[in-house]
């Protein structure tokens, strides 16, 4: 759902996907092409939200601020399940893992990743193409070619996920039994360990 807030409403591109289980609230710009998932809360009320084209912001993720701050999603920024943003600059093709917590003013340099379960405190300055872990998160090495590469590939796959729920996802009443036709997922996509694999 969208929502309004002290005369603000946002801004959604119509290439873009917002899952109607999704809350999107006041001053919030989404570009082309993103994908906001189930679950997710992206709150504009007291500041600002940007999120550029090819993000995505997957299920139950939340994004917020303190009064008067933007918070900024860079081109294909790649927000894991369950994460928080608040009050953060999230650089141009970063992936923020699964349930990590990003602080306020932290900016998260260009291609950076930031595995599952990491909390960056708050006022962090994180150099472009870092590989960011733990609690509180640090720098463990570089992001290689072959992560980022590894990255681009699975956001490009979500750049892809708008377009098939504006086509194809639809509520329905669930099926009592298995149809003898059902196709395989094998059949819809290629193996992701496999892709994985490949790449190292």
């Amino acid at each position: 759902m969208v929502y309004s807030f002290k005369g603000f409403t946002p801004v959604v591109h119509e290439s873009s996907f917002v899952h109607p289980l999704a809350a999107v609230t006041g001053n919030v710009i989404i570009g082309k092409n993103c994908y906001i998932g189930p679950g997710a809360a992206i709150r504009g009320d007291w500041g600002g939200i940007v999120i550029e084209d090819g993000c995505n912001v997957q299920e139950n993720c939340t994004i917020h601020m303190f009064p008067g701050v933007v918070v900024k999603l860079e081109r294909s920024a790649h927000i894991g399940h369950g994460a928080i943003i608040h009050g953060a600059h999230i650089g141009e093709n970063c992936m923020v893992g699964m349930n990590s917590v990003i602080m306020d003013n932290v900016v998260l340099g260009k291609e950076s990743i930031v595995g599952a379960l990491s909390f960056i405190k708050e006022g962090t300055a994180v150099e472009p193409r870092s590989l960011m872990v733990g609690n509180p998160a640090k720098k463990i090495k570089d992001v290689t070619h072959q992560m980022i590469a590894w990255k681009t590939k699975g956001t490009r796959l979500y750049q892809t996920l708008p377009g098939d729920c504006q086509h194809s996802l639809k509520e329905v009443e669930a099926l009592r039994s298995i149809p003898s036709e059902r196709p395989t997922q094998d059949s819809l996509y290629e193996n992701w360990n496999a892709i994985k694999a490949s790449d190292q």
